[in-house]
Parts: structure tokens; sequence; C-alpha cells
């Protein structure tokens, strides 16, 4: 299985727009983040779209993808779910709705905000297209296959709201969290690879702080553990030399092979 980051940034990206800082002019690639989102393929070669971030478009380009099988939503703030209309080149090639799965609230929302989407009915005027959905909505600690993958929904805490991160074979995957509650750790134990949200060295409502997130990760004791939803207050670099061994700093394009 292979995980490929193709968004690390929060929903500012870097560089953020108007900001001169070090990190925004930095030269260093790994220190241009844009909106978190990531491509699990399975060993079956299915592929599996974690959120549609808003550089969905360019994020695939780069990536080399051309298919998806199905998208996992961890929910349906700006920065996750405003690429979505670019499926419309991956539903166009495959002549059919994808398979979007995730929280009933985030779904419910999702087909009123893109009715055009999923609403069967809405049909494009000859010779258009438009992005063509099927929407699932999954209960907290439901497992499904996809893929030959066994996809298992973890509710988390994201301030007022709830999110949902994702165990998929030897991989977990969290964003926009705040805390790991002791079914979330269950859950998320005897994973190889773990991915965590941190946002901040200070304190945040509704995100880890890179602290908490080594602490999580601690917890949790998968191999490896990569960072992600990076602010420009931190660089790849600087991040990277004081993190402790087995955690580290993902990147934009970073691909990880999973055992």
């Amino acid at each position: 299985m292979k995980l490929v980051f193709l968004g690390t940034g929060t929903s500012f990206g870097v560089p953020q727009i108007g900001c001169g800082c070090d990190v925004c002019r930095s030269p260093d690639p790994r220190d241009k983040r844009s909106r978190v989102g990531a491509l699990v393929e399975t060993e079956s070669g299915a592929r599996i779209l974690i959120d549609t971030p808003t550089e969905l478009r360019l994020q695939l380009i780069a990536a080399g993808v051309d298919s998806v099988d199905a998208v996992f939503f961890t929910h349906d703030h700006a920065d996750h779910v405003h690429g979505i209309d670019d499926l419309r080149a991956l539903s166009v090639r495959r002549n059919g709705p994808i398979d979007m799965y995730g929280p009933p609230d985030t779904m419910d929302r999702l087909a009123r905000r893109f009715a055009y989407i999923f609403d069967e009915t809405i049909r494009p005027a000859p010779g258009t297209s438009k992005p063509e959905g099927r929407a699932h909505s999954i209960e907290p600690g439901q497992t499904l296959s996809v893929g030959g993958a066994m996809v298992k929904a973890v509710a988390l805490p994201h301030g007022s709201i709830s999110v949902y991160g994702y165990r998929i074979g030897k991989l977990a995957y969290v964003t926009d969290a705040k805390e790991l509650p002791d079914e979330a750790v269950k859950a998320f134990r005897g994973a190889s690879v773990l991915v965590l949200n941190a946002l901040l060295r200070s304190e945040h409502p509704g995100h880890f702080s890179i602290s908490e997130a080594v602490r999580a990760a601690k917890l949790i004791g998968a191999r490896q553990t990569y960072l992600t939803h990076l602010t420009h207050h931190n660089s790849h670099a600087a991040l990277e030399a004081e993190l402790p061994a087995g955690i580290a700093p993902a990147y934009d394009g970073l691909a990880v092979s999973i055992d």
C-alpha cells in the first residue's frame, strides 16, 4: 500500500497571501504547502482519495493521478472540500459517479451545497459535463471494504464539531483533530504509519499543537509518524531537525510505502 501526501498545509496554505516571513519566502520546495489532502493506493491498485482540497486539480496532476475509486471526507470545512468540482475530469473518464463517503452531517451538507454533483436528476446540457458523485454516510466505528482494503471511520473532536480519521490497513490518518479519545487510540494502535495534524507550537482550540501531536504519536506507537496541516510558522528543515526519531514533517508530494 502507498500513501501520497497531496497537500500538507493549513487553510491559508504556504506561502500565505500577503506574508513575507522567512518560510513564505523559503526556496525549499518542502515549504510550499497546498491545502491538506492525501491519496492511498491499495495493494490491489485501487485509489482512495482523502478529502478534495482547494488545489485538488494541481495536486492530482503533480502526483500523476488520472483516476480514483472512492473519496473519503474527514469533514466539510472549505479547505477540505472546495476542490470537489475537480472530480469532474475523473468522473467523466470513468463515465459514471464516484462513490464518496463521510460523516452523515458532512454528506448531507455536501449534497445540499453541491447538489449538481450528487443529484442524478440534474443533468448537464448536451455537449457539456459535470462531476458526478454517489454519497454514502458512514457511522463512527463503521468498517467497509474498498479496493481490497478495510477502511474504518474513527470519530475525533475538532473544536465544537466531530471529524473522521481513518484506519486503512496499517495506515492511521488523522487531520483537524484536537485529541484522541480512548476508542480512537484503540482503533489506531497497531498502525505502522500514523499521520497527525500539527498546527502550531502554541495551543489551538481545534487542532493538535506540535507538542500535543508528538505526545499523541507516542501514545499510538506507530513505526513512523508524519505531521501534516502545518503553518508558515515552521520551516520543514527546522521542524525536522527538532522532532524525535520516528516523527517527521510531511511535505507535498511525499510518497510513503506502507508494509
